[in-house]
């Protein structure tokens, strides 16, 4: 199967257990990869044949504006199904990294996988 990814891409979002935390966006960055249902564009050299990545980068920002999440997990779970289900991939794997919320700590995050049911 072949993959796309996407790395690095950062979005803002409301995401925190505390009440106050989640009253200003702040940004996180996810990490994403995403499998093909077929290998076609790579002899048609066709975005009609592939997932159009701007498109799933758009759609992300846009619901992750419209939605608040207390837990990374949950946020990471709205995405992969979104990208399951909206732009028909078989399999995506998702790292999202908030980072900087602690002292003395990069990020925290978590990395999940999921496959259309």
């Amino acid at each position: 199967m072949d993959t796309i990814f996407l790395s690095e891409v950062r979005v803002e979002t409301k995401l925190g257990v505390p009440d106050w935390e989640r009253m200003t966006p702040q940004t996180i960055i996810l990490d994403i990869e995403i499998g093909m249902p077929h290998s076609r564009s790579c002899q048609t050299d066709a975005i009609e044949d592939t997932i159009d990545y701007g498109k799933v980068v758009a759609r992300i920002r846009e619901t992750l504006k419209e939605h608040s999440f207390k837990l990374v997990e949950a946020l990471a779970e709205h995405v992969c199904q979104l990208i399951l289900n909206e732009f028909d991939a078989p399999w995506v794997r998702i790292r999202v990294a908030k980072p900087g919320i602690l002292p003395g700590l990069k990020a925290l995050g978590v990395i999940i996988e999921r496959n259309k049911a």
